[in-house]
C-alpha cells in the first residue's frame, strides 16, 4: 500500500469546497487525507444562503452560468438539471422535457432550475435593460436629446481612443463619454468608494470587456438566428437564461460539503487559520483558533488556501519565520469592499410590471432578479428579488415579495456601524422614495446580513499584486485559490476553475502554478456586479 498524502484546503467556499471533492471523488481518498478548515460554521462563503424565518436569502445573487463546460457539468452532477416541470415552471407556463435519466422533482428536492435572467437599471426615476439595450423603450426613455448625445459621444470614441491606464477611460472607449456618466461613473464610484480614474483598468478587462455598444448590436443581431449559440459565444453580461439551485446557492455547496464527509474528507467548522508554519521553504502546518481561543496544529505535506490573501500572510508572518516586511506591506494594502444586505418582507411592490414576462403572485410582480440602482440619488446599490431568483426562497410566495437591497460600504464606516435598527429604517425610507413599495407599513419583516471582504478591489497595493504571487510560489506546496485567495473578482465558476487546476497539479506533480493564476485572465468573461 502507497502512503497516503495529506492535504490541508483552508476555507469552505466554493474554491476550498471544489477542491476537497476533487480529490475524494471516485474513491480519491484512499490516496488523500484531506482536511478542510472553515473559520465559520457554515458553508459557500458569499455563496452561502441565509435562513431567515421561513425565508431564504441569496448574498450577492449567484446565477450559474459558465463557459467552462467542466464546470457546468459539476454543478448539474451536484444537483441534477430539473426533469418534470416544478410548480413555477407550470405557474410560469415554461415546461421543460425531462433531462435524460434527471429526477423528478415531484421526489427530490436536490435540482437546479432553468431560471429566465431580467435585470434593469434604475436611473433618473427610470428603467432601462441591462445591459443597455437598442429596444424603442430605451430610446423613448432616454429622450431624443439625450440619445443624440450618446450616439455623437460614442462615436467620437471609436476614432480618438484614450489610454486604458484607468477604469475610467476603459469605459469611455467602449460606451462613450455620455454613456459612461449615466450608467458607469456614479454607479462604479458607489460600488468602490473610488472614481473610475483612481481603479485599474484590470478589473473593467476582467468584467465587461466583452460589452461594448458594438457588443450589444452584435448580440442582437445574432438573436435573430435560427442557430442556437453555444455558452461560450455569449458574453455573460448578456445571457438570457441560467440555472439556480431550488432552495439557493447554499443548498449546493452543504451538499458538496456532505458529499465530501461521506467520502472520507474531514471538515472542521469554526476553524480559523492564524498561523502559518514554514520549514525549509515548504509550508509545515496552520495552526487555526475556535470561537472561544482554543487552538490546535494541523500539519500536511499539501496545502490549498482560499483565505484572503491579506489574512494569508498575515498569518505567515505571525510563525517563528515571519514574512518579509515589504510582502506584509503589499498584503496589508491590499483593498476590499464590503456590503450590507437588507432583507424585507412586503406585501407587496409598488412597482408595475410593464414587461411582457410572467411572474408569480398575487398581484403580479415585477419579472427582474437585480434591479441596478445607478440613481445617484440612492444609496442602495442593487434590489433582489427573491422571489424571481426562485419561489422556494420565499415561505408565502403567493401573498408576499422577499426582496434583498444591497449596499456597499468598508467594514468599520458609518453604514457598515449603524444598528440594525437604523439601518433597515434606512432601507425602507429608500425603497419608499424610489417607490418600490407605497408605505413602511407594508413591510412584514426584515434581516440585516453584513458580509466582509466580498469583493477584492483593484487600487491601492493591487499594483504590486506581482510581488505578492511570486511571494507565495516560492512555497512549492502552497496553492492560492479562489476569489479571496488570489485577489481576482472572480464569478464562482471562475473560482471553482482555479481550485481544479490546483489539484490536478498536485496529482499530476506540476510545479509551475502559471495554471492556476491564469484562470480568469483571458478576460472577456464577467459580468459586472
Amino acid at each position: 500500500m502507497t502512503q497516503k498524502q495529506s492535504v490541508v484546503i483552508i476555507g469552505g467556499g466554493p474554491a476550498g469546497l471544489t477542491a476537497a471533492w476533487e480529490f475524494v471523488k471516485d474513491g480519491g481518498a484512499d490516496k488523500y487525507d484531506v482536511t478542510v478548515l472553515e473559520a465559520t460554521r457554515e458553508f459557500g462563503g458569499i455563496s452561502r444562503t441565509v435562513k431567515h424565518n421561513g425565508n431564504r436569502m441569496d448574498i450577492g445573487g449567484h446565477r450559474f452560468f459558465s463557459k467552462d463546460t467542466r464546470i457546468m457539468d459539476w454543478w448539474k452532477d451536484v444537483l441534477p438539471l430539473q426533469g418534470a416541470p416544478s410548480y413555477d415552471d407550470k405557474k410560469l407556463g415554461r415546461e421543460h422535457e425531462m433531462e435524460p435519466g434527471g429526477p423528478d422533482p415531484e421526489v427530490t428536492d436536490e435540482v437546479m432550475l432553468k431560471r429566465h435572467r431580467v435585470s434593469r437599471i434604475f436611473y433618473g426615476g427610470r428603467f432601462f435593460d441591462y445591459p443597455i439595450s437598442l429596444k424603442p423603450a430605451t430610446f423613448k426613455a432616454m429622450g431624443f436629446v439625450m440619445t443624440l448625445q450618446a450616439g455623437f459621444s460614442y462615436l467620437a470614441s471609436m476614432f480618438h481612443k484614450l489610454p486604458e491606464d484607468n477604469l475610467e477611460n476603459f469605459y469611455i472607449n467602449r460606451f462613450g463619454r455620455k454613456l459612461y456618466s449615466m450608467f458607469f461613473e456614479g454607479y462604479t464610484e458607489k460600488l468602490w468608494g473610488r472614481h473610475p480614474s483612481q481603479i485599474s483598468a484590470d478589473w473593467g478587462a476582467q468584467r465587461v470587456k466583452g460589452l461594448s455598444v458594438l457588443g450589444v448590436l452584435k448580440n442582437a443581431f445574432a438573436k435573430l438566428s435560427p442557430k442556437k449559440r453555444s455558452n461560450a459565444e455569449v458574453e455573460t453580461s448578456l445571457i438570457e437564461e441560467f440555472w439556480y439551485p431550488k432552495y439557493g446557492p447554499g443548498q449546493l455547496w452543504e451538499t458538496v460539503e456532505r458529499r465530501c464527509a461521506a467520502n472520507g474528507a474531514k471538515v472542521i467548522t469554526d476553524a480559523n487559520v492564524v498561523e502559518v508554519k514554514q520549514e525549509h521553504g515548504h509550508i509545515s502546518a496552520v495552526v487555526y483558533e475556535d470561537s472561544e481561543g482554543n487552538r490546535a496544529e494541523l500539519t500536511a505535506d499539501q496545502f490549498i488556501s482560499s483565505m484572503p490573501i491579506k489574512d494569508l500572510v498575515n498569518a505567515v508572518d505571525a510563525s517563528d519565520k515571519p514574512a518579509p516586511k515589504d510582502i506584509t506591506t503589499i498584503a496589508n494594502g491590499l483593498p476590499y469592499r464590503d456590503f450590507v444586505t437588507v432583507g424585507l418582507l412586503v406585501k407587496k411592490l409598488r412597482l408595475k410590471n410593464t414587461t411582457n414576462i410572467p411572474t408569480l403572485g398575487n398581484p403580479p410582480i415585477v419579472p427582474d432578479c437585480w434591479i441596478y440602482v445607478q440613481d445617484p440619488g440612492y444609496t442602495v446599490g442593487r434590489i433582489q428579488v427573491f422571489n424571481n431568483w426562485s419561489p422556494y426562497l420565499v415561505k408565502d410566495v403567493d401573498n408576499t415579495v422577499w426582496i434583498g437591497l444591497e449596499y456597499f460600504c468598508d467594514e468599520g464606516d458609518a453604514f457598515w456601524n449603524m444598528s440594525e435598527e437604523d439601518c433597515v429604517k434606512f432601507a425602507i425610507n429608500e425603497m419608499v422614495r424610489m417607490k418600490v413599495i407605497a408605505s413602511p407599513d407594508d413591510v412584514l419583516d426584515t434581516h440585516r446580513e453584513k458580509v466582509k471582504k466580498a469583493y477584492p478591489a483593484y487600487f491601492d497595493t493591487y499594483a504590486q499584486m506581482d510581488e505578492l504571487v511570486e511571494y507565495l510560489d516560492s512555497f512549492g506546496n502552497l496553492y492560492c485559490v479562489g476569489r479571496n485567495g488570489q485577489h481576482h473578482y472572480n464569478n464562482m465558476d471562475h473560482s471553482m476553475a482555479t481550485a481544479i487546476e490546483a489539484v490536478n497539479n498536485i496529482k499530476t506533480g506540476k510545479t509551475s502554478k502559471k495554471n492556476v493564476w491564469s484562470v480568469n485572465t483571458e478576460k472577456s468573461y464577467h459580468e459586472e456586479k
